[in-house]
């Protein structure tokens, strides 16, 4: 059997049921690749009374994790919600062509979390992710899908590339936005940062006032849509 578990938020999120999941596996494993965590694998394990394997995701993607759980139980631990990322999607297809059992096990993910941003979460568009730029790869098609989400005026949640540093982020997407075919306007934006743990912080503002923020990954970007008046009340109030 394949547990697919999630953490929620703060290291406290798990679900009852995760932690009796994980009583009746022999192994336990933490994907790693997907999000800057607020607290660390020792605090981690400490919470789940449990020694903790970190893969990264080529570790994740192999036939490795699919065999031994041909033979016993194992859980992979995910941070926020087991499918919030596609990759862990793929993997339970892939154990059903091998005839692997899996369990899923939901948990809060930043979805969920966003909403105490005071924007109505039916009123997102699509979501979309900034990767981390390399020298000769500057990619920008995540504004094409806020583009997108301004031309029917919903909001556009922005979710950061792992290891990337707020002001790198607020730098690389002031760049992205003067690509010439680029029409996305943002006048103010929310950052949200540690959403779900005792750190949690809602900042909404200019580009060049966040510049002055301190803020701690994990973190990502909103873009206000059209904002109904009650929104607009919450969010000003950040």
């Amino acid at each position: 059997m394949l547990y697919l578990i999630g953490l929620g938020l703060n290291k406290d999120s798990i679900s009852i049921e995760g932690m009796d999941a994980l009583k009746e596996c022999e192994q336990v494993y933490l994907e790693s690749y997907t999000v800057d965590f607020p607290y660390t694998v020792e605090t981690l394990e400490k919470s789940i009374k449990n020694k903790i394997i970190i893969l990264d995701r080529a570790q994740v993607e192999s036939e490795d994790l699919i065999k031994e759980a041909k033979k016993k139980n194992v859980a992979l631990l995910v941070y926020g919600c087991p499918l919030f990322a596609t990759t862990h999607m793929s993997l339970i297809s892939d154990a059903k062509s091998a005839r692997v059992k899996t369990k899923i096990i939901y948990a809060a993910s930043v979805f969920d979390a966003i909403a105490e941003s005071g924007l109505q979460l039916y009123k997102f568009g699509k979501i979309t992710s900034m990767p981390t730029w390399q020298k000769s790869y500057e990619p920008y098609s995540f504004l094409e899908s806020v583009q997108e989400n301004q031309s029917i005026q919903a909001h556009s949640l922005i979710l950061i590339d792992i290891g990337l540093e707020f002001n790198d982020a607020l730098e690389q997407l002031e760049k992205a936005l003067n690509k010439p075919e680029i029409k996305v306007k943002i006048e103010k934006m929310i950052i949200c940062s540690n959403l779900g743990t005792k750190d949690s912080k809602f900042s909404y503002d200019s580009i060049n006032k966040l510049k002055t923020k301190k803020i701690s990954k994990p973190f990502c970007f909103i873009i206000p849509g059209k904002m109904h008046f009650l929104e607009e009340e919450i969010v000003e109030s950040f």
